[in-house]
């Protein structure tokens, strides 16, 4: 009996969760809640929000799904997870308490230093003035983070004074994003990388490295976004698949940070049983922690996702049941993904520019804020469509990817023209 899927969440990486799991040969059927339009094409969408945790349980119940997997942190931050297992039902997804290694930078700092996992020197604030002076007291740039969820934009790199002000008033004074509390960290500086994992209580299982472009423009310029574009390479740049991540990196962040932190969750009692995603900075100190994630990273599950060989049904229902996870296969490519973003965003941006797509259209695409009107496909977000492509070689997959970029024809979409610049 083939399986029935329900992926919670409506972005791009909630359409790459439903594309692996198209290619599972355990999957009959997959419902995405509330999905967008281009995860239409390959699930029945259910109109029913992320958080909506009544409904979607209802949902779950009534349509007998075998296996839940929840994409967004908003979600599992209401205790989505907590409440399904309560109610006997299989997901894939951290508890509450365990998201808070997410939903929390103070909890991740706290965690960090009990267990030894290097990160950057902080302090943690609820007082506006007593955060001014310290900030004030230090060097710059400095790195102010908006200790809850934030959605990808709650941190500030100040690299002067008055930025730095005007962060803490944000956040402190003006609650922008909610209840203000602050950790204000030392600036590091290298490339930074991601490194996500399957983790199940002690066991961790490393995907690929990828590399995100947080920055809105070309040159790594303009305000930060949730990412606007990633690559993995093949393994013949080494195991992580990054060429300046070498195999030593790797297997240091893989014992060193991921292997510590979920047994430092597992001691406390706060098991992770989903995906953990490191942050991760190569300094010249060796690699630190930016921040940790409770869910796959958004963009890089679009481009890591698409090389994996392994049945993904099989990781996610093990790590839902709390068993031994299966060793993972990867497919030996490079592949990169560019975000194509409504103009304006990160900030303000209007919705229902109408978008099309070349009949000869050869590339993968995902869609992150996308929908379908009598009138046909229009924008609904501020990152609209990321368009992925895999070839042997990065500089190859690139101009696969790029060409697909030229056969979507948009007025109000923009994007970078320099993804993978390090490597490239």
């Amino acid at each position: 009996m083939r399986k029935k899927v329900l992926v919670v969440g409506g972005g791009g990486r909630e359409h790459a969760i439903v594309d692996a799991l198209s290619r599972s040969v355990q999957v009959g059927k997959i419902y995405c809640a509330p999905g967008n339009a281009g995860i239409a094409e390959q699930a029945e969408c259910v109109p029913l929000k992320d958080t909506d945790v009544d409904g979607l349980l209802a949902f779950t119940k009534e349509n007998a799904i075998d296996l839940t997997v929840v994409g967004p942190e908003a979600a599992l931050a209401v205790g989505i997870v907590d409440r399904f297992r309560a109610a006997g039902l299989k997901i894939f997804g951290h508890t509450q308490a365990a998201t808070a290694i997410e939903s929390s930078k103070d909890f991740a700092k706290r965690l960090m230093a009990g267990a030894k996992v290097p990160t950057a020197a902080y302090q943690t604030f609820t007082d506006f003035d007593e955060a001014w002076a310290y900030v004030q007291a230090g060097s710059l740039p400095t790195v102010i983070k908006y200790d809850g969820l934030a959605a990808g934009k709650g941190v500030v790199v100040a690299t002067t004074a008055a930025e730095a002000e005007a962060a803490l008033r944000d956040m402190l004074l003006d609650g922008r994003y909610g209840e203000g509390k602050v950790v204000i960290e030392e600036f590091l500086t290298g490339p930074e990388f991601s490194l996500m994992a399957f983790v199940s209580g002690r066991q961790v299982r490393p995907m690929v490295a990828a590399q995100d472009h947080k920055r809105a423009f070309d040159g790594d310029a303009g305000p930060n976004t949730g990412g606007m574009g990633a690559y993995t390479e093949s393994f013949a740049t080494g195991k992580s698949g990054l060429s300046f991540i070498t195999d030593e990196d790797y297997d240091f962040a893989v014992a060193k940070i991921l292997q510590p932190v979920a047994d430092a969750m597992a001691d406390a009692g706060t098991p992770l049983s989903g995906v953990l995603y490191g942050g991760l900075m190569k300094t010249p100190d060796g690699i630190k922690v930016i921040e940790f994630n409770a869910r796959f990273g958004d963009p890089e599950t679009e481009v890591v996702l698409p090389r994996l060989e392994s049945d993904v049904y099989e990781v996610f229902e093990a790590a839902a049941e709390g068993r031994m996870l299966p060793a993972l296969r990867w497919k030996d490519a490079s592949v990169m993904g560019v975000v194509m973003a409504s103009k304006g965003y990160p900030g303000s941006y209007t919705k229902g520019a109408a978008i099309q797509i070349a009949p000869s259209f050869s590339a993968r695409i995902y869609h992150m804020g996308t929908k379908k009107t009598d009138d046909g496909l229009v924008t609904a977000g501020g990152r609209v469509l990321m368009v992925v492509a895999e070839a042997p070689t990065m500089p190859a997959a690139a101009r696969l990817c790029y060409a697909g970029v030229a056969q979507i024809t948009c007025d109000n979409l923009f994007y970078r023209k320099d993804i993978a610049k390090y490597v490239l």
